[in-house]
């Protein structure tokens, strides 16, 4: 009798339908649903900075209910990997990732493949604080997000020197290879699928090619071989200029800055335009260092926050990523002492004292101006960045 009450137990338990999806229009109801839930955030653990801001969002979220969770990440494909295996195995709820750090490739796939919640992040009630004309905001290197993902700071190339040693760097890619040729060894970017080794090379396709609309589009739509045979070429000649002559590359941006700090290299680069001052406040580069970009500018993008189609705790997800989009927490991610990202606020939407902020926030001679930076590049479409790190790890990231 007992084993035939138990059965019938279970069998109702299992009849029960899935809980419901939050509706990201009614904001008092996510809220509320967002109430004792934990996220768990899986996010690049690189950066000090990037931590620091994210243990402070922590508290704020925390003030709303819900406890925070920052899962570190060394590569954003790792959580990719981890919702593709969970749908693969049958797990359609209660997922072990709430929300992830998202732009780019990773983000294209995810979408592609189905692993993505909403549309949810333009009903944040945040959201009218951007500029709906912003096209970085609602296209992810090309790819229209249609609500799977909500942006939360802006970035864009900017390469750093010491101009103690280097007063005059060089401020194009061919410059830089002519610079490299009497300068061996003292160049270096991190190897591909670290995102920087992309970001270069991307760069440098952009500056050498003769087709930028090309890359916009996906790249089964060009002539891939044509448009890419300037980099290679370019390549094959700065490659045996680098440090350690392209035999070994270092894994990511803190490396680079290391090899910058033991006077191995003279050039680095990051996607944060504060990261020489980051270098500097934390002691790592010397005071002299400075920060420039090519003449004909760098690339841009947005990042990202994404939930993952079977996240368990979507409400809180939401929280989090209105966080994210507040006055507060966008003035304190652009302060130049705090990390330094663009914000994507639209300032004139913002009451005076909210603006006040984000003018206090002072930037030092290490770090350009907006004006300075000018308008950003536009990223290629995300397959470029699939492709072109498989031929470059092909053609030059095995030992020769």
């Amino acid at each position: 009798m007992y084993k035939r009450t138990l059965a019938i137990a279970l069998a109702a338990l299992t009849a029960l339908p899935a809980a419901a999806d939050p509706d990201p229009t009614d904001w008092p109801a996510v809220k509320a649903e967002a109430q004792g839930e934990t996220v768990y955030w899986n996010a690049w653990g690189g950066s000090e900075a990037v931590n620091g801001l994210i243990d402070w969002i922590a508290t704020q979220a925390a003030a709303e209910g819900v406890t925070l969770e920052h899962v570190k990440l060394s590569d954003t494909s790792e959580a990719v990997s981890r919702v593709l295996a969970e749908k693969s195995a049958g797990k359609t709820t209660d997922g072990g990732i709430d929300l992830i750090w998202l732009n780019g490739a990773n983000f294209a796939a995810m979408k592609e493949q189905g692993l993505l919640f909403g549309p949810w992040a333009e009903a944040l009630p945040n959201r009218a604080l951007t500029d709906p004309r912003n096209p970085a905001l609602s296209a992810d290197f090309t790819v229209p997000t249609e609500g799977m993902e909500s942006p939360w700071g802006l970035a864009q190339l900017v390469f750093f020197h010491d101009s103690a040693r280097l007063p005059e760097p060089p401020r194009s890619m061919q410059a830089l290879l002519d610079w490299a040729e009497q300068n061996p060894g003292r160049f270096t970017f991190p190897q591909p699928p670290d995102f920087l080794g992309p970001t270069f090379l991307k760069q440098a396709l952009i500056e050498l090619g003769s087709d930028p609309e090309a890359l916009q589009r996906p790249v089964s739509e060009a002539d891939y071989d044509a448009v890419t045979a300037p980099l290679w070429a370019y390549l094959d000649a700065l490659t045996p200029l680098l440090w350690r002559q392209g035999r070994a590359y270092p894994q990511n941006a803190a490396r680079m800055v290391q090899l910058m700090a033991d006077n191995e290299i003279d050039i680095g680069f990051d996607f944060n335009p504060n990261a020489a001052a980051n270098a500097i406040a934390a002691g790592q580069l010397p005071p002299t260092v400075r920060s420039h970009i090519h003449d004909g500018g760098t690339l841009g993008n947005a990042s990202f926050v994404a939930i993952p189609f079977n996240a368990n705790a979507k409400a809180g997800a939401m929280v989090v990523a209105d966080i994210l989009l507040s006055p507060e927490a966008q003035a304190r991610m652009a302060d130049p002492a705090v990390w330094g990202l663009g914000t994507v606020l639209d300032l004139e939407r913002l009451s005076p004292a909210q603006r006040e902020p984000f003018k206090a926030a002072s930037v030092g001679p290490e770090t350009l101006s907006s004006q300075q930076l000018g308008t950003p590049l536009p990223e290629p479409h995300s397959s470029w960045t699939v492709a072109l790190e498989r031929d470059w790890t092909a053609r030059y990231g095995t030992t020769r």
